[in-house]
């Protein structure tokens, strides 16, 4: 506790650093008030159909990175999911098309580009989104209420936006991804004290319920922070060069291979695509298959969805990582992994790497992604159980990991203790 009260003064002894976290809370605080802003000629009756169709499935899934604004039918509704929707595209056409790939090897001024060209998708998203949402979820016919409720939720997600950007900026963190983790922690309160009220409720050993499953809590956080930090480090040697009376290179380091560089996106892939067998419900001959993976916890379901994560692991890993570019910058650098040969076997042997620790990785998070189902059957609250795994826990740990290795990394460079007594703390390279 001395250590922890030390750590936090000096936070604040740095100025810098002090203005950018009072900056980041001032932003976040703007953002939870939004939430709670109303679209303009939204009754009680169609916020309560509203809030009843965001329990789950994708529109609970929106609901949850909205920070709960999708159900109060929010100005800030559709939150931050159309800009990571455009960015997963950008992403991928980066991979699959010339121009995108020729954008990426160009420095800040493709990154510039390119992220000039994710704003112009975001607004294209939003235009669909937003007339969706208006015409289908607020289920009113009237055209003016359609245009203008359109319009404030595409104006409310651009805002949104701009204060993820600020706060990367000038604050501390990736500001989009602390806006989803705030989206998610707002519901963390509401969701121990439903399974607190719930299990004292009851007479039965209620009380020594509420232990275990906060114990089991505890080693499940600690299982997804093994997994967002987990990482195979490869040994790299650079060659030494002799310019002027000064010697560069000669030195081993370490390319971090992440077990799981795909982060959350295999999740929510999977999500997504697990609501299309509620579509041929409507038929007789499909209708049996259709509920069976329409059972949040039956076999079925459960199964198919850890598949497909395993699945968008390896394809979402493939996209990401690089093994060409990797051996290429290495190439270019002077150095070279000790035992391979430059060129195409180190790319064989990078590949070869990622495809071995890609599996254990995905069987790892394909088993969290599920625990959440696991954690209903065996009584606990819904609400509570989602924090048992899957996306929400995945976010949290890896978006608080990230924040305070940059506070780590301000604290370390003014000479004053890390916040760990040994070691480093890891932090993730990405989202």
């Amino acid at each position: 506790m001395k250590k922890l009260i030390e750590t936090i003064k000096n936070i604040f002894k740095i100025e810098e650093l002090r203005k950018r976290i009072v900056y980041t809370v001032l932003l976040i605080l703007v953002y939870r008030l939004g939430c709670f802003i109303v679209l303009p000629g939204i009754d009680a009756t169609m916020l309560a159909n509203l809030q009843s169709n965001t329990q789950s499935g994708l529109i609970g899934l929106l609901n949850m990175f909205s920070g709960g604004a999708f159900g109060n039918a929010s100005i800030f509704a559709l939150g931050v999911m159309p800009y990571i929707s455009a960015s997963i595209v950008i992403q991928l056409l980066g991979v699959f098309v010339p121009y995108f790939r020729k954008l990426q090897m160009e420095g800040q001024s493709g990154i510039k580009k390119m992220n000039q060209l994710t704003r112009y998708l975001t607004i294209l998203i939003l235009c669909i989104q937003g007339a969706f949402i208006a015409t289908t979820q607020l289920g009113w016919s009237n055209f003016m209420f359609n245009i203008v409720s359109t319009i404030i939720l595409m104006a409310g997600s651009m805002f949104v936006m701009w204060l993820g950007e600020r706060i990367t900026d000038r604050g501390i963190g990736n500001g989009i991804s602390l806006i989803i983790m705030i989206g998610i922690i707002a519901r963390f309160p509401y969701a121990v004290a439903a399974e607190v009220s719930e299990k004292l409720a009851t007479t039965n050993g209620g009380f020594l319920l509420l232990i275990v499953e906060f114990i089991v809590w505890f080693f499940v956080l600690v299982a997804a922070i093994m997994l967002v930090q987990g990482v195979r480090r490869v040994p790299v040697q650079y060659a030494k060069r002799i310019v002027g009376n000064r010697q560069y290179g000669g030195v081993r380091q370490y390319i971090p291979l992440k077990i799981n560089a795909a982060g959350v996106m295999p999740i929510i892939f999977a999500q997504a695509l697990m609501l299309f067998p509620m579509l041929f419900s409507r038929f007789d001959a499909t209708r049996g298959i259709a509920a069976a993976l329409s059972n949040y916890t039956g076999f079925w379901y459960n199964f198919v969805f850890a598949l497909m994560v395993i699945i968008f692991t390896y394809f979402y890993t493939a996209v990401t990582v690089n093994p060409t570019m990797m051996a290429e910058e290495m190439k270019k650098n002077g150095g070279f992994i000790p035992g391979v040969k430059p060129g195409k076997k180190t790319v064989e042997y990078l590949d070869s790497i990622m495809s071995k620790v890609t599996l254990p990785g995905s069987i790892f998070l394909a088993l969290i992604s599920i625990l959440p189902a696991f954690a209903m059957l065996l009584g606990v609250n819904n609400q509570f159980a989602s924090f048992f795994g899957g996306t929400s826990l995945l976010i949290l740990v890896g978006v608080v990991l990230d924040t305070l290795q940059q506070i780590e990394g301000y604290l370390l460079m003014r000479h004053y203790d890390g916040l760990m007594k040994t070691g480093r703390l890891t932090g993730r390279s990405g989202m």
